[in-house]
């Protein structure tokens, strides 16, 4: 567990960054004068342009005479966003939230660094509205609201291109990219190009989080085709229209982009999001040894899932080696949910001190759409494989291939049911009564689908039906839960986004040839040690994402270590591995803090 005082250490740092920032910032070298520099959300400032600017610039009469502060904007535009809440009041939940991320999109289109001010130091508030949940809405209606580009589309029909297109992206330096096929867009399924807002998410949860430069991140849609009829016969689709391509015919395409991606910038982290499970894993395993690459549906689901088992066995009393001995339900066997039952056999395999391919699956019980999964399965899917349930040890009696939810929570009442099965209100009523049988003190529900319309059930069915020593976490947020003589219901969101920047940011600062299963789980063990124990007795696992930054500081400094350790790491910039190797623990995480940029206005200089 990472040191209190190094933590409090790490966030006074934080703060002095921000401090220095504010006070000294650097000037900015452009090359654009007059309302070419208005109409760059980069550079503009819009009303904050001082009067010397304004001259140097050609910008004096194409703006309004006063000159406002940054302050000063930032309190405008909070007061525009409150004044839109307040008129909204009442509408739908679908209108109130596309109309508050239009309004969050459009400071995006106009003032970058304004943007990134109010998202950093609103992220509580306006994380589901960039992120999931509304992201989700905004995939779905992306023809509609697109007005202009943002990142870059690599279609089926640029085979051969892409070496020479990957040179098109004006940012000479790029350190992040996230990459979608459009495949499986959270719960939602298959939604072609219209998938692109999840690497836009994605990236601002990037830039608020782990202080990613905004200009050195590359959203990617990569375009084969779609296989959704509805969009194929939409007139204002923007994507191919033509079936998915398949087998070599994508992964050609997929090589491609990989190989022109890091041959510009070898050192840039890749995050594969959002594509379906068979391409989720094929493309892991065909890269993650070949670049600085991870896929967030399986590996930063998969953790965070972890730092949520952890925290169940603490919430029982019960020190963290105990994982070995606790019951686990996992249903949905999409990427997410092989994702999360490999990396917790691995954990559980780690505190034994065993071969995670040869210790057996007793703790582990695997539903689909068919029910539990055995080797008695006909078409057994090659990733579910080493998690169908067989004769032996930790077997129950009357327990037989496609057996329901409901059977086998009866039969062995877990200690945790975990859903990532996309399928909305799985966990009936009766399913969650069956959980209040549990052999655990304090039973835990996970209920992880996004976004909320795809969540298992609600935290208020958990609390009523399971039980007040209820667990409960989820994908999407939801409110707590008032019981009765004033009690909470605790509701932790277990979201990606508390492990997702830490990694990507880890690994770029370590300089990692690329990402292990090490790096990847202690990752989640820190994020699971951040919370007291204090808090663990109330429920709660996970910590606010208000404190986002202070986390991803820790999780990102656990990446280096970690990298460091496996000899996979090379150094960054000017820091060399031999200097990255004698930091201390503390220094680790304040060279993570000194490395988190923050939105200031630089003063700006032309230069023809």
């Amino acid at each position: 567990m990472w040191n209190p005082r190094h933590l409090a250490r790490a966030t006074w740092h934080l703060k002095q960054v921000r401090r220095l920032s504010a006070a000294i910032p650097g000037p900015c070298i452009v090359h654009k004068r007059g309302t070419d520099i208005l109409h760059d959300p980069w550079f503009n400032k819009d009303t904050a342009f001082p009067l010397t600017e304004r001259d140097r610039l050609g910008l004096r009469g194409l703006l309004p005479p006063r000159v406002m502060s940054f302050e000063q904007q930032y309190e405008r535009f909070m007061n525009s966003y409150k004044s839109l809440e307040k008129n909204t009041s009442g509408e739908p939940e679908s209108v109130v939230s596309l109309a508050k991320w239009r309004i969050l999109n459009r400071l995006h289109d106009r003032n970058e660094t304004l943007y990134y001010r109010v998202l950093i130091d609103n992220i509580k508030e306006f994380a589901p509205i960039i992120y999931t949940p509304t992201v989700g809405l905004v995939c779905q209606n992306y023809g509609g609201l697109f007005r202009r580009p943002r990142g870059m589309y690599f279609s089926a029909k640029d085979k051969g291109e892409m070496m020479s297109m990957i040179y098109n992206w004006p940012a000479q330096h790029v350190d992040l990219i996230v990459i979608t096929d459009g495949s499986r867009i959270l719960g939602l399924g298959d939604l072609g190009v219209q998938g692109i807002g999840i690497p836009i998410g994605k990236l601002d949860i990037y830039v608020a989080a782990a202080g990613i430069n905004p200009q050195k991140v590359l959203p990617v849609m990569l375009d084969v085709g779609t296989n959704n009829k509805k969009l194929l016969e939409d007139k204002l689709y923007l994507g191919l229209r033509q079936p998915r391509l398949e087998g070599e015919e994508y992964l050609s395409l997929v090589d491609e982009f990989m190989e022109a991606a890091h041959a510009r910038w070898p050192k840039a982290v890749v995050q594969f999001e959002d594509f379906q499970m068979k391409w989720a894993f094929e493309t892991l395993q065909r890269y993650r040894k070949q670049f600085c690459m991870f896929n967030d549906d399986i590996q930063g689901t998969a953790g965070v899932a972890l730092a949520g088992l952890f925290g169940a066995v603490r919430a029982q009393g019960r020190p963290l080696k105990d994982i070995v001995n606790q019951k686990i339900v996992v249903v949905g066997a999409g990427s997410a949910g092989i994702g999360v039952l490999t990396t917790a056999k691995q954990a559980v395999a780690r505190m034994l001190g065993s071969d995670p391919t040869t210790e057996p699956n007793c703790q582990f019980w695997l539903i689909d759409k068919d029910g539990l999964v055995t080797q008695e399965r006909h078409n057994l899917e090659p990733s579910a494989a080493p998690f169908a349930r067989g004769l032996g040890e930790g077997e129950i009696e009357g327990l037989k291939e496609g057996a329901s939810l409901l059977e086998v929570v009866k039969k062995v009442k877990p200690h945790v049911l975990l859903g990532l099965s996309g399928v909305g209100g799985i966990f009936t009523e009766d399913v969650l009564k069956a959980m209040k049988e549990s052999d655990s003190p304090r039973p835990a529900v996970f209920a992880m689908s996004n976004p909320t319309s795809k969540a298992e059930c609600t935290p208020a069915d958990v609390f009523k039906h399971v039980g007040e020593n209820a667990i409960f976490a989820s994908g999407s947020p939801f409110n707590d839960v008032i019981l009765e003589e004033g009690k909470v219901g605790y509701v932790n969101q277990a979201n990606n986004m508390y492990l997702f920047p830490g990694i990507g940011l880890g690994a770029l600062l370590s300089g990692a040839r690329h990402i292990s299963d090490g790096m990847l789980q202690a990752a989640a063990e820190c994020l699971a040690s951040y919370i007291t124990d204090e808090e663990i007795k109330k429920g709660i696992l996970f910590p606010s994402t208000s404190s986002i930054r202070h986390i991803t500081t820790q999780v990102g400094a656990a990446v280096i270590r970690a990298a460091i350790s496996e000899e996979l790491a090379e150094g960054h910039g000017t820091v060399d591995l031999k200097e990255l190797s004698q930091m201390s623990e503390l220094e680790t995480m304040e060279y993570v803090a000194k490395n988190m940029w923050y939105p200031i206005y630089s003063p700006l200089v032309h230069e023809k």
